[in-house]
C-alpha cells in the first residue's frame, strides 16, 4: 500500500474517531442531561445513567444535578408583628424534579439560588410579619411554668410569673413559609424538601434596649420580694417583742403573787412569834426600830425629834461615848 493511502486511511479513522467521541457521552448516577440543538432542548430529558448517544456537533449535552440540593440564605433583619427587629438565618432543602422546565427558566444552580434567595426571603418576612416573637422562637406550646412557692394567691390571680401564650410555635410558622414558598418554586421545575430556622437574633440596634428592659423586669421583681422580706421581718420582730412583752408581764405577775404569798406567810409567822407574850411584843418593836433606825439614818443625817416620840424613847436611854451628843 503506498504511503498517501496510509495517510489517507489514518486521517479517516481519526474523523471517524472525533465523530464517534461527539456522539457518545455518559450520564452518571447522581445527574440528568437535558439535549439542546442550537440552543434549543430536543426530546425528553436522560435520566437514565450510562452511556448515550447524541448527533455530533449539533446537539449539545447540559448537565443537570440530581441530588438534593442546599439553599443557605444570608441572615436579614426583619420586624415581628410586635415591632421587634431580628436577625433572621433560614436554610432549605430542594432538588429538581422537573429538569426541562428548570432549564427553560433557570438554565443552571445560580440562577436557581438567586431565585430561592428571593422567593424564600419574601416569604420568611411575610411571615414574620405576621407573626410575634414568641411565636418563632418556641415550639412547646402546653409548657407549664415553674412558680415560685412564696408567691401569694393575690399574686397568681395577676399571673407573676405565667408564661406568654403561645399559639402556633415556630414549627406552624416554618410550614407556612414552606408551603408558600413551595407552590412558588414549583413553576420553575424545583421541589422544596424541607426548610428551617437555622438562627434568630436580636438586631444589634435593639439589643440593649431589650437586655434594659428584661434587667428592669427582673430589678422590679426583686424589689417586690426585698420588700415583702422587710414586711415579713418587720411583722416577725414585732411579734418577737409582742411575745416577749407578754412573757415578761406574765413572769412578772407571778414573781409578785409569790412574793405577796411569801410576806403574807412571813407576816403570819412574825405574828404567830411575836404575840405569844408581852416580852415578846418588846422585843419586836425593839427589832423593827432598830431596821428603821439603819435605813433612816446615816453619817450625816439630822433629825428633829419630840422627846415622845416613839422612835425617840430607845435613844434617850443609851450612852453616848465621849465627845458625842444626843441626836437633836
Amino acid at each position: 500500500m503506498s504511503k498517501g493511502k496510509q495517510m489517507s486511511g489514518l486521517v479517516a479513522l481519526g474523523v471517524v474517531g472525533f465523530v464517534l467521541m461527539n456522539s457518545i457521552y455518559t450520564v452518571n448516577e447522581v445527574e440528568q442531561m437535558i439535549i439542546t440543538q442550537f440552543g434549543k432542548p430536543v426530546g425528553e430529558p436522560v435520566t437514565s445513567a450510562g452511556l448515550k448517544m447524541k448527533i455530533p456537533f449539533i446537539q449539545e449535552v447540559n448537565p443537570i444535578d440530581k441530588r438534593i440540593l442546599e439553599w443557605d440564605g444570608s441572615p436579614s433583619d426583619m420586624p415581628t408583628k410586635d415591632k421587634l427587629y431580628i436577625s433572621v438565618d433560614l436554610f432549605a432543602r430542594w432538588r429538581i424534579v422537573d429538569p426541562l422546565q428548570y432549564f427553560l427558566r433557570l438554565r443552571d444552580e445560580r440562577s436557581a439560588q438567586s431565585r430561592l434567595d428571593d422567593i424564600l426571603g419574601s416569604e420568611t418576612r411575610n411571615a414574620v410579619a405576621k407573626h410575634e416573637l414568641i411565636e418563632i422562637i418556641r415550639t412547646t406550646k402546653d409548657r407549664i411554668p415553674l412558680r415560685d412557692s412564696l408567691l401569694t394567691g393575690a399574686e397568681q390571680e395577676l399571673k407573676m410569673g405565667s408564661l406568654v401564650p403561645i399559639h402556633k410555635g415556630r414549627k406552624l410558622v416554618e410550614a407556612e413559609i414552606f408551603d408558600a414558598a413551595a407552590e412558588k418554586v414549583q413553576v420553575f421545575g424545583i421541589e422544596l424538601l424541607d426548610i428551617r430556622f437555622k438562627r434568630i437574633n436580636y438586631n444589634q440596634s435593639v439589643r440593649p434596649k431589650i437586655y434594659d428592659r428584661m434587667i428592669s423586669e427582673r430589678r422590679q421583681i426583686a424589689e417586690r420580694f426585698l420588700s415583702e422580706g422587710n414586711g415579713e421581718a418587720a411583722r416577725i420582730r414585732g411579734n418577737r417583742i409582742r411575745d416577749l412583752n407578754k412573757i415578761q408581764s406574765e413572769a412578772y405577775r407571778q414573781v409578785e403573787e409569790i412574793r405577796g404569798v411569801a410576806d403574807a406567810k412571813a407576816t403570819e409567822i412574825y405574828a404567830r412569834a411575836y404575840n405569844q407574850s408581852a416580852e415578846a411584843v418588846a422585843f419586836y418593836e425593839f427589832t423593827r426600830t432598830m431596821q428603821s433606825y439603819k435605813a433612816i439614818i446615816a453619817d450625816d443625817t439630822t433629825l428633829i425629834l419630840s422627846t415622845d416620840s416613839d422612835l425617840f424613847k430607845f435613844l434617850k436611854g443609851m450612852n453616848y461615848e465621849a465627845g458625842t451628843s444626843a441626836p437633836e
